[in-house]
């Protein structure tokens, strides 16, 4: 019997080595991807900035930026003498996705004029922004709206990284499907384009706030566990319950305030809601 044991703790030792071994060759794989794509990306960011340029130039709707909502511009790099112009438009806020090879304005320019200057450095052609640089940059965009600010958002060219973000915007904020979003914003902007990458990084965040949203409980309804009513049910409660429960009623007390000032209730359940106090 011992021997037998002693054989499967080799075979799952094997296997773990196995596995190991093959996340390390595919780490390995995406590292050299990242290395030859960034480096293509510096030799071409030129010659395809110039492109560009000089299509703006000749082609009327070659536009540098198009507006996709009333408060949310989508392009390409600014340079230094935009700056000013987009001030004038009532933008309160840029979102920059180009590394700094490709930045041709720098943050003190911006501040300099009143904009704010979010930074989310992503590598050209392959890649998409992380997860947690797309919830910053869409509560970023969401923030300045609310403040009546417009805020541009722009990589390169305007066709990809930053186009993943605006869908992002749109799929939170405006309640798009990402298809429904991307058929939009091409209808604004024409050229852009996503690579898989983008594209998967688009559908995830719309799954996981549709995760969300699922498991959210409706308006009307809070979940409390028996361990969070501790120290309420019975009078002689003693001052350590009465310390250990407090945390939950300061809780239960802001997420009702946030479902009266939000209006998710309707005025009949908001009028049901009690008072509570956080001692």
């Amino acid at each position: 019997m011992k021997i037998k044991k002693l054989e499967v703790v080799v075979f799952e030792s094997a296997e773990a080595k196995k596995k190991d071994s093959c996340n390390r060759r595919q780490i390995v794989r995406v590292d050299t991807k990242r290395v030859l794509v960034g480096a293509g990306a510096r030799i071409l960011f030129y010659p395809t900035l110039l492109y560009n340029v000089f299509r703006n130039k000749i082609q009327a709707e070659f536009r540098w930026w198009d507006e996709v909502d009333q408060f949310l511009l989508l392009g390409a790099v600014p340079f230094p003498t935009d700056v000013p112009r987009l001030k004038n438009l009532g933008v309160g806020g840029v979102i920059t996705l180009n590394e700094p090879y490709e930045t041709l304005v720098p943050t003190s320019l911006y501040h300099a004029h009143g904009i704010e200057h979010l930074v989310i450095p992503t590598r050209d052609y392959l890649f998409a922004p992380s997860p947690m640089d797309i919830n910053r940059a869409v509560e970023f965009i969401h923030r300045n709206a609310s403040c009546g600010r417009i805020t541009y958002v722009h990589c390169k060219a305007g066709r990809g990284r930053s186009t993943t973000i605006v869908l992002c915007y749109l799929v939170e904020y405006k309640q798009m499907t990402p298809a429904a979003a991307l058929e939009y914003v091409r209808s604004r902007r024409p050229r852009v384009l996503l690579a898989p990458s983008q594209w998967k990084a688009v559908q995830e965040y719309a799954k996981r706030r549709q995760n969300l949203i699922t498991n959210f409980p409706s308006g009307d309804e809070v979940l409390i566990t028996k361990a969070d009513l501790e120290g309420y049910h019975s009078s002689s409660c003693n001052d350590h319950k009465a310390i250990r429960a407090r945390p939950m009623v300061a809780k239960l007390s802001c997420f009702l305030a946030y479902l009266k000032v939000s209006g998710v209730c309707s005025p009949a359940v908001v009028a049901r809601l009690p008072t509570l106090r956080a001692c």
